[in-house]
């Protein structure tokens, strides 16, 4: 018991000083080049090689900062998710959810700290999982709605507007996000990028098949020529359909992903249930060699069948 507790400190001692440097590191970085910031955030500057160098010299000269390499795809994230945080905001909501997962599995287990190391593993990853849901969302909707929204940029081409014109006008009629995401795109071309630019920026921001086909096809267009409007008419009808047919698959599927999460939640919610309300029953269970080898056998098992149900039932279209 005394090993445990010792092993427990420890992990919540070095997980509270990482965080704690890492949140120091992203508030302090987050607050230099804000000019540079406002403008990405309506056009992507082409950084030349002085300020490249000019930046790299001062990051050397400092040597104040830890420089851990992922606040450019935080920021990229927080985007594609269109959760209106900075990464130092961000950073700052993974601390208190840290703290406070840690203190929940603290109170909740009686004092125990392994339930408290666990809760702050688990605050440590639920930010990031609640993006990664954000972003999953956010393609699911635009997917959607993107034969809608090639269907009225090939009506207001044949009605005689140009392509900016088309955007503009699905920046203004159609819902988020894809108004928020053209919108962007007619804010950089009027601030001096090409057509090609700014869909290219889109295309960074929304990883979407479909919008890549698009913007593949209207490069095309404008380099050989061609009929717009009856390519886009064309592009609609193939991802409608296969919107349509991942609809169904989804509907069949539904049972089989709903056993998968039962299958994998179950254990570990009742062995949970169990050791809050009879601590005795599942205390031998670590205290002991052959009871760790078999929660290591168990969730190994339950972690191999989940993601077998879930690469089954993953149906490419």
């Amino acid at each position: 018991m005394a090993s445990e507790y010792a092993i427990a400190i420890s992990g919540m001692v070095f997980l509270s000083v990482f965080l704690f440097i890492y949140g120091v590191d992203r508030i302090l970085g987050s607050r230099t080049h804000t000019v540079e910031s406002r403008l990405d955030r309506y056009a992507r500057r082409v950084v030349t090689e002085t300020e490249e160098t000019n930046a790299t010299t001062t990051r050397r000269g400092t040597g104040r900062r830890l420089n851990f390499g992922a606040s450019k795809e935080l920021t990229t994230d927080l985007g594609r998710a269109d959760i209106k945080l900075t990464p130092s905001e961000f950073v700052g909501l993974n601390i208190v959810s840290v703290l406070a997962c840690g203190l929940i599995g603290f109170l909740v287990g009686r004092s125990s700290l392994l339930l408290a190391l666990g809760g702050l593993i688990v605050g440590f990853y639920l930010p990031r999982l609640y993006l990664n849901l954000m972003i999953s969302r956010r393609l699911d909707a635009f997917n959607n709605q993107l034969g809608d929204t090639l269907i009225l940029l090939a009506n207001s081409l044949r009605s005689g507007y140009s392509l900016l014109q088309s955007m503009e006008t699905v920046s203004r009629e159609l819902p988020p996000p894809m108004s928020v995401e053209f919108g962007r795109v007619v804010r950089e071309i009027g601030l001096g990028l090409s057509i090609e630019e700014a869909l290219q920026h889109m295309l960074d921001r929304v990883r979407s098949d479909d919008l890549d086909l698009v913007v593949t096809a209207i490069n095309i267009q404008h380099e050989v020529g061609g009929n717009l409007s009856e390519i886009l008419d064309t592009i609609s009808h193939t991802i409608r359909e296969r919107v349509r047919i991942k609809g169904q698959i989804k509907a069949m599927t539904a049972t089989q992903r709903l056993s998968g999460n039962v299958v994998a939640l179950l254990p570990i919610a009742l062995g949970i249930f169990m050791y809050i309300f009879n601590p005795t029953y599942l205390q031998k269970m670590w205290e002991e060699a052959c009871g760790i080898m078999m929660l290591i056998f168990g969730m190994v098992t339950i972690t191999s069948g989940y993601f077998a149900i879930r690469r089954i039932t993953a149906i490419e279209v």
